[in-house]
């Protein structure tokens, strides 16, 4: 049977199911060797089946160099797509830096060109991470990169992105029966946007399968794997076990009546998901291949019946918090070990601040303007902070383009990281006021981003139009914070 193809960008088409390499890692992580050519040759059997297409990252082992004698031992005859990402820590990032990433990985991957580089930002709040991908522009300029992706970024910061002029082609996040964060925002935004979804987590490490239907609830603190241990926090999240053995019932009904598994239910529904380029199937090559079944993806279709039925099981969950990346950025963490000790060691001051007068603190962004115009980005004084005035601006570029929301969201992003730089949260803002240069035509998009950033902390608010300086910006946002004691 043939494995559906999808066009990301132009020279890059992948297969619908992407094979994922993230158990390589867990795997060397674990102390475990790992035959590299063994590996490698452990691909050919997914390639021989319409499964040519691996998803892979800097930070997963030995990923890159398992595909990359695949691909020089296969060149001549066998075609793959090798996926990879950038994770870089937060903080600054020059040219050479981005230069050293992308060479790293045509090294490792054995190739001139990599077919799709997919980024990941850990805070939106240090606007450097627009950096980033300007300079990765350019290497997709240069012929070193075929296109750019990005990985777990929520529906607001994909919009910044896109509207600033990046050419994004795909965004990696989590997507299951459990985690639908992806169907409501992000998914709409990135259709009408040229964006492809691929969805991981389909079957949430495993917890998805005949395996647990049925099964007691599992000791949380003994899990085998680094995926087991991140999922189970979704489920318990999502309502706990007992509901989770609904879905599981249903789910086991829907499979049994098509003939395939539960796992293959799964992430066949999320497969056909409006958004949706693809789904990443984990595999654990020269230890366990799960062609056969994966290839059952495209031997039946889910009807109304089944859909409805799962929605009935769907209901009964409790939904996973914010938007699609959350869970790497805001608490409740739902990382393996429930915060980010094991992926970061510390968050750099998105500004930097130097004592005042008086006994006060300044941000300051380095922007001409402040020592010209004789300003901060922001001011603490005891226990309160001021932030001046921020447009979407971000060196000499101006972010966002004709999309006030977008625009907003950015403003609001600085403003985070001068509270950060001064000890404080966007929790802490009790007053902020919005000027808007056209009201008629954007005050809505404002109010609503505005509410996506506010609504759990609801400060007092004004909004009012103002002729602001510079044409390009459609929106200017001041806010004053009390940190308390």
């Amino acid at each position: 049977m043939s494995i559906p193809r999808i066009a990301l960008a132009p020279g890059l088409e992948i297969s619908r199911v992407l094979t994922g390499l993230w158990q390589i890692a867990d795997m060397e992580r674990d102390g475990r060797t790992l035959d590299l050519d063994a590996a490698a040759t452990a691909m050919h059997p997914y390639v021989e089946a319409g499964l040519s297409t691996f998803d892979m990252a800097d930070h997963y082992g030995s990923a890159e160099i398992v595909a990359g004698r695949y691909r020089a031992a296969r060149a001549a005859t066998t075609a793959v797509q090798c996926l990879t990402k950038w994770v870089p820590e937060p903080g600054p990032v020059t040219a050479e830096q981005v230069r050293t990433a992308v060479d790293r990985a045509r090294t490792r991957l054995q190739t001139d060109t990599i077919d799709l580089l997919q980024f990941h930002a850990w805070t939106f709040a240090d606007p450097r991470w627009l950096d980033a991908l300007w300079m990765l522009e350019a290497e997709r300029d240069a012929g070193r990169i075929t296109a750019i992706g990005l990985t777990n970024f929520d529906t607001a910061h994909l919009r910044v992105a896109v509207s600033s002029g990046i050419r994004v082609v795909s965004n990696q996040v989590s997507g299951s029966l459990v985690d639908t964060r992806f169907t409501t925002k992000l998914a709409p935004y990135a259709a009408a946007h040229g964006v492809g979804l691929l969805c991981y987590g389909t079957v949430l490490g495993g917890f998805l399968s005949e395996r647990w239907l049925r099964a007691p609830e599992p000791a949380w603190d003994t899990l085998e794997t680094w995926s087991q241990m991140k999922y189970g926090r979704f489920i318990r999240t999502a309502g706990g076990w007992a509901v989770f053995q609904q879905l599981l019932h249903t789910l086991d009904a829907v499979a049994q009546k098509h003939g395939v598994s539960i796992a293959t239910v799964a992430s066949r529904w999320v497969l056909d998901q409006p958004g949706v380029a693809g789904v990443i199937v984990g595999a654990r090559l020269s230890h366990s291949q799960h062609v056969s079944e994966t290839s059952r993806l495209f031997a039946f279709t889910l009807d109304d019946n089944d859909r409805a039925a799962i929605a009935a099981a769907q209901a009964a969950l409790l939904p996973i918090p914010g938007d699609c990346g959350d869970e790497y950025r805001t608490p409740p963490y739902l990382t393996a070990s429930g915060d980010l000790s094991h992926h970061l060691s510390s968050f750099p001051a998105p500004f930097s601040t130097r004592p005042g007068a008086d006994g006060r603190t300044l941000a300051l962004s380095g922007t001409v303007w402040e020592p010209m115009a004789g300003y901060s980005r922001a001011v603490r004084k005891g226990s309160r902070i001021q932030v001046s005035g921020t447009t979407a601006t971000h060196g000499s570029h101006a972010i966002g383009g004709d999309d006030a929301a977008a625009q907003t969201h950015f403003c609001i992003d600085k403003i985070s990281g001068a509270l950060q730089s001064l000890g404080g949260r966007l929790e802490d803002v009790v007053r902020s006021r919005v000027f808007v240069s056209n009201v008629d035509r954007d005050w809505e998009a404002v109010a609503r981003a505005h509410g996506e950033r506010f609504g759990h902390i609801l400060p007092a608010n004004t909004m009012v139009q103002a002729k602001l300086i510079g044409d390009e910006y459609l929106v200017e946002i001041e806010v004053d914070a009390d940190v308390g004691s």
